[in-house]
């Protein structure tokens, strides 16, 4: 499938991981799955999940702020706890805790309403369904030991069980599709099994089938439609779409003693640098068990927001900017390549270089406060260019944490990458 125009434009979108694991703080599924917590343990915490302050609405109107475009929900986790009735087995908020109600379906309608494309988290994998652990990926790293919740001794294979549990699968899939109609499906334990043991190729049709324009995450393997790397910015981004997801502090899930939050600052240069390497930010959230979200990231999601508006024209529109070694900073360029846009972390001490730019310079800006400023290009032998050389902005251009100049081209970008006269 061709992407869909939307996506790579979106540059930021909002993963929420949400689920039973809130009420006592501990790892989302994972803590069960290596015996950091008893299983019981873990199950229990359905009594105690009520969403009792769960507010869509809100969630989409902070997204919005946020300067999100889309927002990705786990609708379903490795515990195999559904946020909304399934029909498929039992193991569901509805029924067994006293939030009672689908979580899905008003999310959808709170972004739709924002203008916010509907994405949801789903695990291939379910360390809770009978039939899940019934056959083994004889391919996996040695290093990965097997774990009685994943997979049985070979000796012990049941592959009638293993079809059940993908017609399991198919038919929560086939759910979210028919009920909530994504734009994005976000899958995940992929790594478990492989390709022809999932049926990905059937997964993928089923989902088009219903979902013509739903894209979707490399983690359906040969199918995705993009990369999705974890929780550091590629030093060599992929070449086609991709997302980097991160989380604000080091939890995915909410937990109550981790308060490492990434500042405010920070989250702006992974976004900065992201979006400079042709990807959008998955900024990830990790809500109460009553579904609020903590005042910390709330802050975070606001603060980048702001400079987000401040510096939109540098955002949205906008491609992959310059390769490394031509300015020292991240920097996208407009979709007419005719505008370039620089980011600029740190107070300048000096004029500000840019390396290789072939095409000549109209005017450069400092883009939210329209300043202009001087610039010239020094150098250059044959066919290497010289260095552009901008002025420093004054103090009072500056913005508190990454200024943006935007350098208007007199005509399409056009970038020397030689290696100079030998």
């Amino acid at each position: 499938m061709a992407m869909q125009p939307w996506f790579p434009d979106a540059k930021l979108g909002i993963f929420i991981h949400w689920g039973i694991y809130a009420v006592d703080g501990v790892q989302e599924s994972w803590s069960f799955f290596e015996g950091d917590v008893p299983h019981d343990q873990y199950m229990a915490q359905l009594d105690r999940f009520t969403a009792a302050k769960y507010d869509p609405r809100e969630w989409a109107e902070l997204f919005a702020r946020a300067g999100a475009r889309y927002a990705v929900l786990t609708s379903r986790h490795h515990d195999g706890v559904a946020l909304w009735d399934t029909a498929q087995g039992d193991l569901n908020v509805v029924r067994h805790t006293p939030a009672g109600r689908d979580l899905l379906g008003p999310y959808a309608d709170a972004l739709r309403d924002q203008g916010l494309k509907v994405g949801f988290y789903y695990a291939h994998n379910d360390w809770n369904h009978p039939d899940y652990a019934s056959t083994r990926y004889e391919g996996r790293p040695p290093e990965q030991e097997d774990n009685p919740y994943a997979e049985v001794p070979k000796e012990r294979e049941d592959l009638e069980a293993w079809a059940r549990y993908l017609d399991y699968r198919d038919a929560q899939v086939r759910e979210l599709c028919t009920r909530y109609r994504p734009d994005v499906l976000w899958f995940d334990g992929e790594w478990e099994r492989t390709e022809e043991q999932w049926r990905i190729g059937e997964l993928a049709e089923l989902i088009r089938s219903e979902v013509p324009d739903c894209v979707l995450n490399a983690r359906v393997l040969s199918e995705g439609d993009y990369a999705t790397p974890e929780q550091g910015v590629p030093i060599v981004p992929p070449e086609g779409p991709w997302e980097l997801c991160l989380t604000i502090n080091d939890s995915w899930g909410y937990r109550h003693h981790d308060h490492n939050h990434k500042s405010t600052g920070q989250l702006i240069r992974y976004f900065t640098e992201t979006i400079g390497a042709g990807g959008n930010l998955l900024l990830d959230v990790g809500p109460k068990e009553d579904g609020t979200i903590p005042a910390e990231q709330v802050e975070r999601l606001e603060g980048l927001g702001a400079w987000i508006a401040r510096h939109a024209d540098a955002v949205y529109g906008t491609v992959r900017g310059l390769p490394a070694g031509h300015h020292y900073g991240p920097s996208t360029l407009s979709t007419d390549r005719r505008t370039l846009y620089l980011t600029v972390f740190d107070i300048p001490r000096g004029s500000i270089g840019v390396r290789g730019l072939r095409t000549p310079v109209h005017r450069v800006s400092v883009l939210g406060t329209g300043t202009e400023l001087g610039h010239k290009v020094i150098g250059g032998l044959h066919e290497a260019p010289g260095v552009l050389w901008i002025d420093a902005p004054a103090a009072a251009n500056l913005d508190d944490y990454a200024t943006v100049l935007a350098v208007e081209l007199d005509g399409e970008l056009d970038l020397y990458r030689g290696g100079g006269r030998f």
